[in-house]
C-alpha cells in the first residue's frame, strides 16, 4: 500500500495551527471582530457586516489569516477520503460499494455527534464546521459515483452560479427559514445558529475529491511534481479570478462590498457564505501552499519526518479539533472568568500553549490509530 502523501498533512497541519489561533481568540479576545457576512450570523451581536463598519487592523489580520482553513479542511477532506476510498476500491476485484458507503455514513455520523457535543456545551444548536463536514460526507455517498469531470462541474459551477441562487432565495440580511439556512444562506433564529449552510463547503470538498483522483491517476514516481504543477497552475488561476471579481466588485462578493480601495477591503470577503471571491481567494492560497509542499516533499532525501508537529497535527485533525476546542474554553473561563475577557496578547499566548501541551497527546492517538487501523478510531 502507498504511503500517505506528507505534503496533505503539512497543509492540513498548518491550518489546524490557524484554527487554533482563531479559537483561542473566540475564547480569550474581547476585541475579536468576525464580520465575514452580510447576514446575520454573530451570535452575541445578532448582525453582520454593514458598510463604514470599523475593521481595526490587527483585529482584522488575525481573523483574516484564519480564513484558510474551514475551505482546506472540507477541500482536503475530500481529497484524502478520494485517495483512500478509490483507491480501495479499484484493489477489489468486486469492490464492495456498500463497505464504503457505510465508512462515509459513519464517519460523517461521528463528526455530526461531534458538532451536537460541542453545541450542547454552549447551550445551543450551533452548526459550525464540522456540520458542513459531516454533511458534505453523507451528500458524498451518491455524489461519489459521479465521474470527475461531472464533480468539478459541480463544484465550479456552485461557486459561479451560487450566488444569483442564494441571493434569489434570501436576499441580503434577510431572515432565512430553517431549511435554507441548513443549504445556502446562515441565520440566527434562537436557540439555532447557521453559519456554515451546506452548499458552498459541499463544493469545497467534491472538488477535493476530484482532485483525490487526479493524484490517483497520476504516475506515482512523477506524482510530487505533477502535483505541484497543477497545484501551482490552479492557485495563481484561482487568484487572478479573486481579483478580477473584487476589482470589479459586483457580481461574486455576496453582498460584502469594499468600502475603499485599501489592502484590508480588497481582502475583507464573505465567508458566511463562502462567496466566489472567498472561495477563489482561499482555495488560490490554499492551492500554492499545496505546491510548496509538494515541492519540499519531492526534495527530500529521506521519508518526511513523522514527528513534524504539522504531520502529527494533520494526521490527528478530528482529535485535535475536539481537544482544542474544549481546552481553550475550559482555560478562558478558569483563568479569567468568563469567554472574551481578555485581549490579543492573551490569543496568541494561549493558542501557542495549546499547541505545545496537545502534541504529545497526538502523538500517542495517531500510534493508537495506527494499532488500530480497522478500530472504532478510524473515525475520529
Amino acid at each position: 500500500m502507498q504511503q500517505r502523501l506528507a505534503a496533505i498533512d503539512w497543509m492540513r497541519g498548518f491550518v489546524m495551527v490557524l484554527m487554533t489561533l482563531d479559537h483561542a481568540s473566540v475564547m480569550f479576545n474581547g476585541g475579536r471582530i468576525a464580520l465575514d457576512s452580510a447576514w446575520p450570523v454573530d451570535p452575541f451581536t445578532g448582525g453582520g457586516w454593514e458598510p463604514g463598519m470599523a475593521l481595526p487592523a490587527a483585529q482584522f489580520w488575525t481573523r483574516w489569516v484564519t480564513h484558510l482553513c474551514a475551505p482546506t479542511f472540507l477541500f482536503l477532506s475530500g481529497t484524502s477520503l478520494a485517495l483512500s476510498l478509490e483507491k480501495r476500491r479499484a484493489a477489489q476485484d468486486d469492490p464492495d460499494d456498500w463497505a464504503l458507503d457505510r465508512h462515509l455514513f459513519i464517519r460523517g455520523a461521528v463528526i455530526l455527534g461531534c458538532e451536537a457535543f460541542l453545541s450542547l456545551m454552549a447551550g445551543g444548536v450551533i452548526l459550525q464546521v464540522l456540520y458542513a463536514i459531516g454533511l458534505s460526507l453523507w451528500l458524498m455517498i451518491p455524489l461519489r459515483r459521479l465521474s470527475t469531470r461531472s464533480l468539478v462541474c459541480i463544484g465550479i459551477g456552485w461557486f459561479t452560479l451560487g450566488e444569483a441562487l442564494t441571493l434569489a432565495a434570501v436576499p441580503v440580511g434577510a431572515a432565512a427559514p430553517l431549511p435554507l439556512k441548513l443549504l445556502v444562506a446562515p441565520g440566527i433564529d434562537p436557540p439555532v445558529m447557521v453559519s456554515y449552510p451546506v452548499a458552498g463547503w459541499l463544493a469545497m470538498m467534491v472538488l477535493g475529491w476530484g482532485f483525490g483522483r487526479r493524484l490517483l491517476s497520476m504516475d506515482p514516481a512523477t506524482r510530487l511534481t505533477g502535483a505541484g504543477r497543477d497545484c501551482l497552475t490552479a492557485g495563481v488561476a484561482a487568484l487572478a479570478v479573486f481579483a478580477l471579481i473584487r476589482g470589479l466588485d459586483g457580481y461574486g462578493n455576496m453582498g460584502l462590498h469594499r468600502d475603499d480601495a485599501s489592502l484590508i477591503q480588497w481582502l475583507h470577503v464573505s465567508k458566511y457564505p463562502p462567496a466566489l471571491a472567498y472561495a477563489t481567494l482561499e482555495l488560490g492560497l490554499m492551492a500554492l501552499g499545496l505546491a510548496l509542499c509538494f515541492a519540499i516533499e519531492r526534495g527530500l532525501r529521506a521519508p518526511a519526518s513523522r514527528w513534524n508537529p504539522l504531520r502529527v497535527y494533520g494526521e490527528t485533525a478530528l482529535f485535535f479539533y475536539m481537544l482544542h476546542f474544549i481546552g481553550l474554553g475550559a482555560a478562558a473561563i478558569a483563568l479569567t472568568g468568563g469567554i472574551g475577557e481578555r485581549g490579543l496578547q492573551e490569543t496568541y499566548l494561549a493558542a501557542g500553549a495549546t499547541l505545545i501541551a496537545l502534541y504529545p497527546i497526538c502523538l500517542l492517538w495517531r500510534r493508537y490509530k495506527r494499532a488500530h487501523p480497522n478500530g472504532w478510531a478510524q473515525y475520529v
